[in-house]
C-alpha cells in the first residue's frame, strides 16, 4: 500500500506526459466512404490506432487547428458531420444541401468550407458557432474540391462538370474569375508561399500550374491516367499527384516543373497528404481498401495499411 501511494503521483505525471506525446504526434485521418467510418493512423507507428463509426458515406474531411474537431461531409445525410476527437464520436450534423463533397479549413481556423455538388455552391461554416454563415454560387457545375490559399485570401474551387477553376475572393464573399484548365478538374494544392496552385484534371491526365499573381495558367504537366488528388510537400519542393486508373503517384519537382518519379500504389488512388516533416506521403487507395505510405526521399512504399471500404482521402494533422 505504501509503495502504491508513493508512486501514484509519479504514475499520474507519466500518464499525462504520454498523453501529451500521443496528442503531439500527427495523425492521418482517412474517411472510408462505403463502410461509414474514419480510420485514425498514427504517423509515428504507421498503424491504425482508432476507428470512428459515422454511418452514412463520409467523403471530404478537415481537422480543426487545435485538433479538437473533425469535419466530414456525408452524402447520405447531406450534411457536415462534426466529430469530437476527444470523445471520438459525432456530436452534431450541419445541414448543407444535396451531395456535399470536399471540405477544408481556412488558415486562421475561422471558416470550414464544403463544396456542395447539386446546388453548385460552397458553404462557409463558422467554426466558432458550427453553423452555415453564408454560401457562394460557383460557375462550375458539381463543385468537388475547395482549397484556401495559404494567406486565406483566395478559395479555388474545382468542379466535376467543368473545364475551369473558380476563384472566390473570401473577403468580398464572391466569385471573381474562372480560370480555364482541362476537363474535370479535381484536386487542388498551393505552394506554401501561395505563389502557385496545382490543379489535377482527370480526363486529360494533366496538371495545370496557376500563377496566383496573374491568376493564369503558366504551365501544364502531363501526369498519369485520371490524375486526381494533389498534395504539396510542406517544404514546397515537390507536388504529389494520384493517378486513379494507373494505380500510381506522380512526383513533380517544383524547381524544374517536371515529373521526376512515378510510384506504384494500390488500386484507384484518390486523396493523399504529406506529413508535416516532409518524410512520407499517405495515399488513399479507393478500390484496395488501403493506404499506401511512400517514403518521400526514396520514393519507395514503406507500408500498406488496411482501412475501411473505399477510402476517399487523407488529411494529416
Amino acid at each position: 500500500m505504501k509503495i502504491t501511494t508513493t508512486f501514484a503521483p509519479l504514475l499520474i505525471i507519466i500518464a499525462g506526459f504520454l498523453s501529451m506525446v500521443s496528442h503531439a504526434t500527427p495523425l492521418a485521418y482517412v474517411p472510408n466512404e462505403k463502410s461509414g467510418s474514419i480510420s485514425l493512423i498514427d504517423t509515428a507507428t504507421q498503424k491504425v490506432v482508432s476507428t470512428i463509426n459515422t454511418g452514412g458515406t463520409p467523403r471530404g474531411i478537415a481537422v480543426s487547428l487545435d485538433r479538437k474537431w473533425l469535419y466530414v461531409s456525408d452524402r447520405n445525410s447531406n450534411g457536415l458531420l462534426v466529430i469530437d476527437l476527444t470523445k471520438q464520436e459525432v456530436t452534431s450534423r450541419i445541414p448543407l444541401g444535396e451531395s456535399p463533397e470536399g471540405v477544408s479549413i481556412s488558415p486562421d481556423g475561422r471558416w470550414v468550407v464544403a463544396a456542395i455538388e447539386l446546388t453548385n455552391s460552397v458553404a462557409f461554416i463558422d467554426a466558432a458557432t458550427q453553423r452555415v454563415d453564408f454560401s457562394i454560387k460557383t460557375s462550375g457545375k458539381n463543385p468537388e474540391h475547395a482549397e484556401f490559399s495559404p494567406d486565406g485570401r483566395w478559395l479555388l474551387v474545382s468542379a466535376e462538370e467543368a473545364d475551369s477553376v473558380d476563384v472566390i475572393d473570401v473577403a468580398a464573399r464572391q466569385e471573381i474569375k474562372s480560370i480555364t484548365v482541362g476537363a474535370r478538374p479535381r484536386g487542388i494544392g498551393f505552394l506554401p508561399n501561395g505563389s502557385q496552385a496545382y490543379v489535377a484534371c482527370e480526363l486529360p491526365g494533366v496538371v495545370y500550374v496557376i500563377d496566383m499573381a496573374t491568376q493564369a495558367v503558366v504551365k501544364t504537366i502531363k501526369a498519369g491516367n485520371f490524375a486526381n488528388g494533389v498534395a504539396v510537400a510542406p517544404n514546397g519542393k515537390h507536388v504529389f499527384i494520384s493517378n486513379g486508373r494507373d494505380a500510381s503517384v506522380s512526383v513533380i519537382d517544383v524547381a524544374s516543373q517536371q515529373i521526376i518519379a512515378t510510384v506504384p500504389v494500390g488500386n484507384r488512388p484518390w486523396g493523399l497528404a504529406v506529413t508535416p516533416d516532409d518524410s512520407h506521403v499517405y495515399v488513399a487507395n479507393g478500390r484496395s481498401n488501403s493506404v499506401s505510405i511512400i517514403h518521400a526521399k526514396t520514393r519507395q512504399i514503406t507500408a500498406t495499411i488496411p482501412v475501411g471500404n473505399a477510402p476517399w482521402g487523407v488529411v494529416i494533422h
